[in-house]
């Protein structure tokens, strides 16, 4: 899971996705986060992040990382938030690299709806909220589209 700093969305579409293979009984999936820009590696998620997670039974432990090119190779899927996440995943990746690049809000969420936007300037929570709910669909709909098929 990426996005731009790996405070907001991709703490908490990581703890979702943990949480939607948890309940569905699927094991042996590493799941982990990480950001594109170096700004806040080794802190936590925004606690507006962590409060919303909280709102729904999840925790995050997550410690931000920046994304480095040994993913591309470890994990099969990696999964952008928005089009510039995933426009510098293209560029980032090493040629010939295992990782299948997506974008999450592909799998579940209407062509309208399938940007997961950061939540960062906005003011509240709500923007996390959102993102939370838009998570929840997509990691359910790529569970039942991509590993239970």
């Amino acid at each position: 899971m990426i996005c731009l700093g790996n405070i907001c969305r991709s703490p908490i579409a990581e703890v979702v996705m943990v949480d939607v293979l948890a309940k569905s009984k699927v094991d042996g999936v590493v799941v982990d986060s990480a950001a594109l820009g170096s700004w806040h590696v080794g802190n936590r998620a925004d606690p507006r992040a962590l409060s919303t997670l909280q709102q729904h039974g999840l925790k995050s432990t997550h410690i931000v990382r920046q994304i480095t090119k040994q993913d591309f190779n470890e994990f099969d899927y990696i999964f952008g938030m928005d089009e510039e996440n995933m426009s510098e995943l293209r560029r980032l990746a090493p040629k010939g690299s295992k990782a299948e690049l997506l974008m999450l809000g592909d799998f579940g969420l209407s062509k309208e709806n399938r940007i997961i936007e950061d939540p960062y300037y906005q003011r509240g929570a709500e923007g996390f909220e959102t993102a939370y709910q838009q998570c929840v669909v997509a990691c359910t709909a790529f569970l039942k589209q991509r590993l239970l098929k």
